[in-house]
């Protein structure tokens, strides 16, 4: 482009010179200098100083100018702050989207705080952040198919999309591909979104003892789960050769002492369909299984297709855990000292598993071709946003989020980065 310029630039002159050389009276001569410097303005691009690039008041929404292309590529859209709108925010979808599990539709469920959750607003401190438009998006990802791959964190991140999407396209029809949990197809776009849910990535399974001289039985091992850290859940194994754009999302599980409890039914690692001796442990099992499958996904994806891993959710109990009477009542942002005392690593508190699992995720994805969609730092300060009391468990649910809510906001990075990403 430059290149381009430079010769534009030097006919100019030259045509100057020459124009100049010619001119048989003062007037026409001016006239004619003033035509040439006009046409040197236009074809210079226009560079904004680099303090409006950056301020937080830019925001470029579809602006597909250099600057604001730039803007975006540099832009660290998980470093700002949660602004509240003084006037309510026309809500992305009507909560009597059909796909919202009943638990997390917090404005049915009459949450005290529902419609306030739509008031709040992240806004990245160095650039802007547009709002997803569903019928762009639509439009831009005609005849593609997108698939969430995860545990029921994902299907909340799929369910906001979904009935986004709805709200401005309503031929739509459910189908799935095989394996996936649910999905649909928008008809006048040819556009698939599809969940695949899987808790761990690989596969796993109850496991008990069966052979007194085998090796895991010899150690005194008797029942527990079985977890194949190099074989894919068949619910997504295919779902990389069949994507174009794919998310995907793993940790809960793997600190879930509930399910896998270290005593009564530890997790009990396979590769190659025998047992990893000596024993590993949780964090190292997820280590192996995240190499893994990231290698599995890089060999199988579709060519050219985009893939992202988001990072941890975090959970907002306070109090204990959720076994041991943990709450999350607050109404509005937490602040960041409070972030802390929630998910401080150091201090080993409640919530801290969010920050731990992605270090493993960190590690795991270097040198791939995956795209981390960081949403972690943003979600942290949203204890507010959880469908709480209203969730319709025999516990609070601080750990799933309010429908519509928070997990709009992902989808929002989610379609910056696939603008960002050239997709």
């Amino acid at each position: 482009m430059a290149a381009k310029g430079t010769t534009r630039r030097h006919s100019f002159s030259s045509s100057a010179a020459s124009t100049t050389s010619s001119c048989l009276a003062a007037s026409l001569c001016l006239a004619s200098l003033l035509i040439i410097v006009l046409l040197f303005s236009a074809a210079r691009p226009t560079v904004l100083p680099k303090y409006y690039r950056t301020a937080p008041q830019f925001d470029g929404r579809h602006d597909s100018s250099p600057a604001r292309l730039e803007n975006r590529l540099s832009c660290n859209y998980s470093d700002g702050a949660w602004v509240l709108d003084p006037d309510p925010i026309a809500p992305r979808y009507d909560h009597t989207c059909k796909e919202i599990f009943k638990g997390w539709n917090c404005i049915a469920n009459q949450k005290t705080n529902g419609r306030d959750l739509l008031r709040w607003r992240w806004q990245p401190s160095h650039c802007g952040l547009a709002r997803l438009d569903p019928l762009r998006f639509l439009r831009r990802f005609r005849n593609s198919n997108i698939g969430f791959v995860g545990d029921s964190l994902n299907r909340n991140m799929f369910v906001s999309l979904v009935c986004m999407l709805r709200s401005v396209s309503s031929e739509v029809r459910k189908w799935r591909p095989a394996g996936a949990d649910r999905g649909f197809t928008f008809l006048d776009y040819n556009l698939t979104i599809v969940y695949h849910r899987t808790n761990l990535l690989v596969r796993y399974g109850s496991w008990s003892a069966s052979d007194p001289g085998g090796a895991l039985e010899s150690l005194g091992y008797k029942q527990g789960y079985r977890v194949d850290v190099d074989v894919p859940e068949h619910t997504w194994a295919d779902a990389p050769g069949f994507h174009h754009i794919l998310i995907f999302n793993t940790g809960h599980w793997w600190w879930a002492p509930s399910k896998f409890d270290p005593v009564k039914s530890p997790m009990l690692f396979f590769e190659k369909g025998s047992p990893i001796l000596p024993p590993i442990t949780p964090e190292v099992g997820i280590d192996v299984a995240l190499k893994n499958m990231v290698s599995y996904v890089e060999k199988t994806a579709s060519i050219g297709a985009t893939k992202f891993f988001r990072t941890q959710s975090p959970r907002h109990f306070e109090g204990g855990d959720w076994n041991e009477g943990g709450s999350c009542r607050l109404k509005k942002p937490l602040q960041s000292n409070e972030v802390e005392e929630f998910f401080s690593v150091e201090k080993n508190a409640t919530n801290a598993e969010v920050r731990v699992i992605n270090k493993h995720l960190y590690k795991s994805l270097q040198g791939s071709s995956f795209r981390i969609l960081d949403i972690t730092r943003m979600s942290e300060f949203r204890a507010d946003a959880h469908p709480s009391t209203t969730g319709g468990k025999k516990h609070e649910d601080c750990m799933h989020w309010c429908l519509p809510g928070l997990t709009d906001t992902w989808n929002d990075i989610l379609m910056t980065s696939l603008e960002d990403a050239g997709s």
